[in-house]
Parts: structure tokens; C-alpha cells; sequence
């Protein structure tokens, strides 16, 4: 698949913008600044970029409890997001939802899900709801290796495949369900093998890859607006850090985290992109002090902005 230049610079701008956030968020957590916990994307920034690049506004996503970088690739505003992250008032969800619950419906975004797999039948009735209306809109459901082991896969992933569905389930293979490894977990060697028993397409891609991501969701989304049902796609990836702030992650071998480093999606996509002639080492510095630049201005709004008044506690709460 051919990517023009300036989508190249898009997809590089974008993992760079989500990086960059994450590793403020990490700063801020550290310093007490973000209550509750956090969990990070830093080193899964292709999936998010490759898959959402191919997305319209009106389509939707449904993320996951590590979900800050399905959100910035959906057109999310880093100062809404922070100030939610710190709970207070002017964060998108008042500064009540928090890193694991934060939505944006106006750009898509069904929100973050801080049950595992909880996200799956979830985008299934999205898809449900562009079909019934005759759209032509495409959800796509992120969720993690984890999540490929519980009932709601099986049973949003059939629901979806029986009706034919314009949803693309993209697991985020990082290799560890918190502590456990796909090695202890999965009886078949890829989460994609699966979409057999559901008679969709299955497509294993390497999630450190942020080409390689585009194009295969690009297919798949393509797929879904034609009306041709779902697609499951594994995107091999890994976290850099542990499952959440505070984790030290001694589990993971040493070594298995020495070598995932070395493939360090945003370093190598600039050097590829570099030796394409595609981006500049000036540009790319431009745009890795333009994401500073506008994380500091996220902390600032979100540290000048107020917290809910106590009387506001039982507002927007719906049962």
C-alpha cells in the first residue's frame, strides 16, 4: 500500500504527540499530581496510529484501560485529557471517569473500559447501530491478549460475524495479561487464528510496525464500509513499562525487555522515515518540541483548572 509523504509525516506526528504524553503522565503520576492509577501505551503507539489513521470523525472506537493513545489518534485534546486524569471539572468527563474511563462521543469515542474485554459486545452494538441506521460507519475494538481468553470475546466477535458487522477487533498482543504470558494463556500460537471458528479474517501484523498496522487496518476497515462484516487483527506489540505505574515487572525476563526495546516503534519509524527522505532530523526535532511544548501546556490547563465542588458528586450519574 502506497502512503504519501505527508500521511507518513501524520502517522510519525501522532505516535510522537502519544509518547510524549505518556511519559508527562508518568512524571505527574510520580509526583501525586494524578489520583488512582494509570497504565501506559509507550511502546504500542503503532497500533493505535496505523489502525485509527484510516478512521473518519463519525466513526468510533472503543478502547481500553490502556487507552490515552487510542484517544490522542482519534483527534482527543491532550489538555481535556489531562485535566481528567487529574480529576478536575473541565477534563472530559468532568473529572469523574479518570485514565480508565474516559470518553469523548462527539469525536467517537465510546470510552475506556477498566473491566477487561468489557469493550467487546460494547463495539459490537456499535456496529449494530451503524447497520440498523444504514451508515456506512466503522467501529473498531482495541483490546489486549487478556481479554482474548474471556467470555465477551467469543460472544461480541459471534454476534458480530452472525450479522454481518462493521466492526474491526484489533487485540493488542503486548504478550502479558498483567503478569501472566500468551505462552500460559493461549492454546493456539496467534489470538487471529480464532476468527476461523468465526468465519472472518484473521491477520497476525507486527505492532511495532506502524506501516504494517495501516495497512492491514486499512484493508479491514475498507471491508467493514463495504458491508462485508468483521476482521480480527493481532498487532504483536509489547509495553515498555510495567502493566501500571508502580509495577516493577520484575516477571518479565530482563532480556525479553532489552530486545522489544531495540524495536522502539517511534525511534525506528523516524529513522525510516529519515532514510526515505521522507523527514528531515530538523523536522523531526520541530515536531518532538512541538509535542513538549503542548504536553506542558495540557499540565498547565489541567493545573489551573478547578475540581468539582463536592455537591456535584452525584451529577451525571445515571442508574
Amino acid at each position: 500500500m502506497a502512503i504519501e509523504k505527508e500521511k507518513l509525516k501524520e502517522l510519525y506526528r501522532t505516535m510522537v504527540r502519544i509518547r510524549r504524553f505518556e511519559e508527562r503522565v508518568a512524571r505527574e503520576f510520580a509526583e501525586g499530581n494524578i489520583p488512582g492509577s494509570v497504565h501506559l501505551y509507550i511502546g504500542e503507539e503503532a497500533v493505535a496510529t496505523g489502525a485509527i489513521a484510516h478512521l473518519r470523525k463519525d466513526d468510533y472506537i472503543m478502547s481500553t484501560h490502556r487507552g490515552h493513545g487510542h484517544l490522542i489518534a482519534k483527534g482527543g485534546d491532550p489538555r481535556l485529557m489531562m485535566a481528567e486524569l487529574f480529576a478536575k471539572k473541565t477534563g472530559y468527563c468532568l473529572g469523574k471517569g479518570g485514565s480508565m474511563h474516559i470518553a469523548s462521543l462527539d469525536i467517537g469515542m465510546l470510552g475506556a473500559a477498566g473491566i477487561v474485554g468489557s469493550g467487546i459486545p460494547i463495539a459490537t452494538g456499535a456496529g449494530l447501530s451503524a447497520k440498523l441506521r444504514g451508515t456506512d460507519q466503522v467501529t473498531i475494538c482495541f483490546f489486549g491478549d487478556g481479554a482474548a481468553n474471556i467470555g465477551r470475546f467469543h460472544e461480541g466477535i459471534n454476534l458480530a460475524s452472525v450479522w454481518c458487522l462493521p466492526v474491526v477487533f484489533v487485540c493488542e498482543n503486548n504478550l502479558w495479561a498483567v503478569s501472566v504470558p500468551t505462552s500460559c494463556s493461549l492454546s493456539v500460537p496467534n489470538v487471529a487464528d480464532r476468527a476461523a471458528g468465526y468465519g472472518i479474517p484473521g491477520v497476525v501484523v507486527d505492532g511495532m510496525d506502524v506501516m504494517a498496522v495501516y495497512e492491514a487496518a486499512g484493508e479491514a476497515v475498507a471491508r467493514a464500509r463495504r458491508g462485508e462484516g468483521p476482521t480480527l487483527i493481532e498487532a504483536k506489540t509489547y509495553r515498555f513499562r510495567g502493566h501500571f505505574e508502580g509495577d516493577a515487572g520484575t516477571y518479565r525476563p530482563k532480556e525479553e525487555v532489552e530486545e522489544w526495546l531495540k524495536r522502539d516503534p517511534v525511534n525506528n519509524f523516524k529513522e525510516k522515515l529519515i532514510k526515505m527522505k521522507v523527514l528531515t532530523e530538523k523536522e523531526a526535532e520541530e515536531i518532538d518540541q512541538a509535542a513538549r511544548e503542548e504536553m506542558d501546556e495540557a499540565v498547565k490547563f489541567a493545573l489551573e483548572s478547578p475540581f468539582p465542588e463536592p455537591e456535584e458528586a452525584l451529577k451525571n450519574v445515571y442508574s
